[in-house]
């Protein structure tokens, strides 16, 4: 468990709403901005043209249903974005009079640069260019608005030098979205920066949850092109992806960072660096930095962007239509990602939606959610154990043959494979059913391990916040190997019903010490995870003791019955044991002609 990331400290908030006049209408979408690094500082008489800021700077900020926008003159750029629908892990969820600037979560590094920079590099002397520190005038002398449902409302921020060479930045915001289009003008310095400039995200996404570990474990930045995406995770310095570019994200454990090109084709490259900061309070964070070439062909060009600040909520991000929806993450099993995803997208991420428009309280959502999981997984199940049960009844005229032909292994197995087909069980029928569940499984564990509507939503008594462990306790140390001292409740119980589970269903000897390691394995490793997930697997637990009585009770008077000759089928054992027998006594036939 790592020390919580210590709230901020108070101070006053002042805010001042002012009457504008919106455009009800679609504005132009956003753009990008230059980058590059390792420059050596500008001292020649560019950094007259482009001299860093010394006055006060001002703030603008823009409210809709959803965002409160802060923007600066400081690098013309967005420099906070607090989630009006999200509160930081340290204020209380039923809170009511909610001060935005404490409460709110705020989603961008400010300290590192943040939003947009653009960069440029100038010929032949290789002088870097830097927005993130020159003084924009903005195109409103407001310094609040406030944005209704339908609204729209373009402004913007304007470098101009004495050589007349200008940087326009241009944002559209709307009064019920996340996203916001924002553009990046260049105009007269085609013939200082050579051929391209670079659009800069500094500082990736910060860090907004107690658990700085778990959260870090989450976070990673991505690149999609070509329909494909890539993932990186920190640390990493991989060389940059050239071609078109779809998107590049940001992401922490729940919310995003998504920058989308309007013209795709229009991106000459994209790079992503990445580390982690260790902090003296036990903490980690991934930092990472995203550039985007840009090939600059004309002596004024604009690029617009698509910058989307929220939650990673499938609905939400489904809606754009640009593939936003892949930075959900449903978990993969053994790398398929296929295979897990399509059960996760379309099956019970609409079912646990569905089950939450008539049921307000996530935690009975999940519990029903069990129930209906476990009904659909009852024949697998059912036929699991009907195969354990067989197996557990023939294993005396398995042990007869063993005694019988324990000088001989192929003899051996060959009577065993027999005794199978005449009885018609499969020795791989208790375990198959088994994995084919695992998919499904491993789809539910990724859609509640990080489903963000589960966040600081409670269920009853002392699960207050169903994203994060439901504490009763502290420990005076930590538990060697995994780091925990913590105790969760809802982590206890599914662990006794682990064990419940594994002294009704293992009886064979060798496998007794499973009966304990297992479940005191499971239990220490959940003390970490959501609430909202161990209570899932709690009730899944419950409910598989249940039905594993009343299969073992129906079952309990099942005799061995031979199958009749004319319906024996060989089992894939058999088969593949009867070739190994041929090709033993073709080799056999062939060794004694050479003789």
């Amino acid at each position: 468990m790592t020390s919580p990331t210590q709230p901020p400290p108070k101070k006053k908030a002042q805010t001042v709403q002012v009457q504008d006049t919106l455009k009800k209408q679609e504005a132009p979408a956003a753009q990008a901005q230059p980058t590059e690094q390792a420059i050596t500082p500008d001292t020649s008489s560019v950094s007259k043209l482009f001299a860093k800021m010394n006055t006060s700077e001002n703030i603008i900020t823009v409210d809709n249903k959803f965002v409160r926008f802060q923007l600066t003159n400081k690098g013309g750029k967005i420099k906070r974005a607090y989630l009006k629908n999200y509160k930081n892990w340290y204020t209380d969820a039923k809170k009511k009079d909610v001060d935005v600037y404490q409460d709110n979560i705020q989603l961008l590094d400010v300290y590192r640069g943040g939003s947009f920079d653009v960069e440029i590099t100038t010929i032949p002397d290789r002088k870097l260019i830097s927005t993130r520190d020159l003084e924009f005038t903005p195109s409103t002398a407001q310094s609040s608005i406030v944005l209704k449902d339908h609204d729209s409302l373009s402004l913007s921020y304007e470098y101009v030098n004495v050589a007349n060479q200008k940087i326009t930045r241009t944002y559209t915001f709307y009064g019920d979205r996340y996203d916001t289009h924002v553009g990046v003008e260049l105009t007269n310095l085609d013939s200082l920066s050579g051929n391209s400039y670079d659009l800069v995200w500094n500082g990736g996404i910060r860090s907004v949850e107690a658990n700085s570990y778990d959260e870090a474990n989450s976070s990673n930045s991505s690149i999609y092109m070509g329909g494909e995406q890539e993932k990186l995770k920190a640390p990493t310095d991989k060389p940059a992806f050239h071609g078109k570019l779809d998107w590049m994200c940001f992401r922490n454990k729940y919310f995003a960072i998504v920058i989308a090109p309007d013209q795709p084709d229009m991106i000459d490259s994209t790079k992503i660096q990445g580390y982690k900061e260790f902090k003296a309070n036990n903490s980690v964070r991934d930092i990472y930095r995203g550039v985007i070439s840009i090939p600059l062909k004309s002596a004024s060009q604009k690029n617009t962007f698509l910058l989307y600040t929220g939650p990673i909520d499938y609905s939400i991000l489904k809606k754009y239509n640009r593939n936003f929806d892949r930075i959900v993450d449903f978990g993969s099993f053994f790398g398929l990602s296929f295979i897990v995803r399509p059960i996760a997208e379309y099956l019970f991420m609409p079912l646990f939606k569905f089950l939450h428009l008539f049921i307000p309280n996530y935690g009975i959502v999940i519990i029903i959610f069990s129930f209906i999981i476990k009904l659909l997984l009852h024949p697998l199940t059912k036929q699991s154990f009907s195969s354990m049960r067989k197996m557990q009844l023939l294993q005396p005229k398995i042990a007869e043959i063993k005694e019988k032909h324990k000088d001989d292994p192929t003899k051996q197995n060959k009577e065993t494979m027999k005794l199978y087909s005449t009885y018609g069980i499969n020795p791989m029928g208790g375990c198959l059913p088994m994995l084919l569940q695992m998919p499904i499984f491993i789809a539910l564990w990724g859609m509640l391990q990080s489903a963000v509507e589960l966040r600081q939503q409670p269920f009853f008594w002392w699960i207050t916040d169903l994203a994060r462990p439901d504490i009763i306790a502290h420990l005076p140390f930590k538990i060697p190997i995994f780091g925990i001292d913590q105790i969760s409740l809802l982590a206890l119980l599914m662990g006794v019903t682990t064990f419940l589970q594994q002294k009704m269903t293992v009886t064979d000897p060798q496998q007794k010490a499973m009966v304990y390691v297992m479940p005191v394995f499971l239990t220490i490793l959940f003390m970490n995870f959501p609430s909202g997930l161990n209570l899932y697997y709690f009730v899944f637990n419950l409910l598989s003791i249940g039905q594993q009585y009343y299969i073992t009770h129906t079952t309990k008077g099942m005799e061995l019955v031979p199958v009749a000759q004319n319906k024996r089928k060989p089992g894939f054992m058999s088969k593949m044991m009867e070739a190994a027998e041929e090709k033993a006594k073709g080799q056999q036939h062939k060794s004694k002609n050479k003789k």
